[in-house]
């Protein structure tokens, strides 16, 4: 069976996910995690940084980015915008003007471009405003038009010459990229595009808005393209009526003395247009050496140019922002980092399904030591093995942050440390009975047993403080400091339950090692 997905679907999932994003109902979060990547282990790799492992699609491997998700930080509608290629416009280069109408029977003069997203009409000039090319000059004659000499700088609503209009083009503006959104998605590969383009109230992209919407101004058709002159029309200057679904659109057309239609000027672009036709009857050729002309109407998408940029720019794709440079310690300046993900509604510690949705979470587990010993600069390591003997076995874990000034640890327990330690897979080994079982770190023990210490597996103990409950501390005594975690009995569990949420992103990288002076800008495109 002959199918397609169109681009308009996929137009639509990307606003969809937008819209998902800014309902108050949903917490997305951007997270980064696997603080150990160059372990061996399950999911891990020697030659991470080297050949970075792709991703799995499937839920074990999800459960295992899950297991090592480190913090998040939540995605806000500030944070989450729709993109468009970037074009460049550049003196001497030769932009497509928009039509409606490639395909691969009619494939764009420049670019060779089967869909109109793949061609190169629109641009974004040096002062970072969008136009859309309605005119280069192209005709049956000179398919591919002029070189564009004149940058378009204007704002006028209605399509405008750059210049002194000496190249052939016609500009339509669209907007201009806000300079709090250039700093925050710029990039070299896509311009950012506004959000809530059909909804909000700013001046200029109301006025845009309105001025491309044909059912309030009636100017809809901007442009038609003489696709052959023909020969033998009426010569002089004509004003014709353009036929199809729509109504009101008129074009002035000039014809030589030789009979050939040698200009088409748009004087009224009415509404209502889904196709088109110029109704040449007034000056139709007749007799010997006479030859029909083709002209088309080019018909802008939606209502018109502007009312709909996400449409008309081919917007499939969203960036996701986040800024990771917490100041609460949340996400620790020391830990390391080899995951950067997208979860969606992840829950609440301590409840069955309530959705997180404070600013940011932190998903490690972490213990406050009242005295440690075997510690250096550089021990424990993180990525360091931990263990504890607890009352049912021994717990164990890995050091993602060791803050030296608090004397707060921070650890993952991931399926690595419970499966087998040769295939780190599910086949049987020798003390499978004690190690197999993930367990819990312990504060407290029943009957009076002796709390034990973490001891790590390269020579640190850390003797947990016991009477610490609480999220600040003040180990000088003149400095209050937020551990970013709430405490009971020394020991602090993380802010979301393990596992829960739709991971609908990941990205594995080289490994990031983070230190005190280092923020983190992640842009994620998704692509649908």
């Amino acid at each position: 069976m002959a199918a397609i997905v169109t681009d308009q679907f996929r137009i639509l999932n990307a606003s969809n996910f937008v819209d998902s994003v800014t309902d108050t109902s949903n917490s997305y979060f951007v997270f980064v995690g696997l603080s150990n990547p160059k372990a061996t282990g399950y999911g891990k790799a020697s030659t991470w940084d080297t050949a970075t492992p792709s991703p799995v699609d499937n839920f074990d491997y999800q459960g295992f980015v899950g297991d090592n998700m480190s913090f998040g930080k939540k995605v806000t509608s500030a944070n989450v915008r729709r993109l468009a290629r970037k074009i460049n416009w550049a003196r001497g280069t030769k932009y497509e003007m928009y039509r409606h109408d490639y395909s691969l029977t009619n494939l764009s003069p420049i670019t060779g471009s089967s869909r109109l997203y793949d061609a190169n009409y629109y641009v974004i000039n040096s002062e970072f405003k969008v136009y859309i090319c309605i005119n280069n000059g192209a005709s049956g004659i000179s398919t591919t038009g002029n070189a564009s000499l004149n940058e378009p700088t204007f704002t006028d609503l209605e399509p405008t010459k750059a210049g002194d209009g000496s190249d052939g083009y016609t500009w339509k503006y669209l907007f201009t990229v806000s300079p709090s959104d250039i700093i925050k998605f710029d990039s070299t590969e896509y311009i950012s595009l506004p959000n809530n383009w059909d909804s909000t109230t700013d001046v200029q992209i109301t006025s845009v808005r309105n001025n491309g919407d044909s059912d309030i101004n009636e100017n809809q058709i901007k442009q038609v393209y003489i696709d052959n002159r023909g020969q033998g029309y009426s010569t002089g200057s004509w004003e014709l009526n353009i036929l199809g679904d729509g109504s009101g659109g008129k074009v002035v057309v000039d014809v030589n003395s030789s009979g050939n239609i040698t200009n088409a000027v748009v004087s009224a672009g009415g509404k209502g247009y889904s196709f088109g036709a110029i109704d040449l009857g007034p000056i139709r050729p007749v007799g010997v050496g006479t030859a029909n002309a083709k002209l088309i109407p080019i018909i802008p998408p939606s209502k018109g140019h502007g009312n709909d940029i996400y449409s008309e720019l081919g917007a499939d794709k969203v960036l996701v922002y986040a800024r990771f440079d917490d100041s609460t310690r949340d996400f620790p300046i020391d830990t390391k980092f080899g995951q950067i993900g997208i979860v969606k509604n992840p829950t609440t510690i301590g409840t069955a399904s309530s959705v997180f949705t404070a600013p940011q979470f932190s998903s490690l587990g972490a213990f406050k030591f009242l005295s440690v010993s075997g510690e250096t600069t550089t021990v424990p390591a993180i990525g360091s093995k931990i263990t504890q003997a607890t009352s049912e076995g021994t717990a164990q874990g890995y050091v993602s942050s060791y803050d030296r000034e608090t004397k707060v640890l921070k650890y993952t327990q991931d399926r690595t440390l419970f499966l087998n330690p040769t295939t780190y897979d599910s086949t049987d080994h020798a003390g499978i009975s004690t190690a197999g079982n993930v367990l819990p770190f312990e504060t407290d023990a029943p009957g009076g047993i002796t709390i034990n210490n973490i001891l790590s597996s390269d020579g640190f103990t850390g003797t947990i403080d016991r009477n610490y409950t609480g999220i600040n501390t003040n180990p000088s005594g003149s400095k209050l400091i937020s551990l970013g975690l709430e405490f009971t009995n020394g020991i602090a569990s993380p802010e979301i339950n393990k596992g829960t949420g739709d991971i609908i992103y990941i990205d594995n990288r080289p490994e990031i090692t983070r230190n005190s002076r280092q923020k983190e800008d992640v842009k994620i495109i998704l692509e649908f």
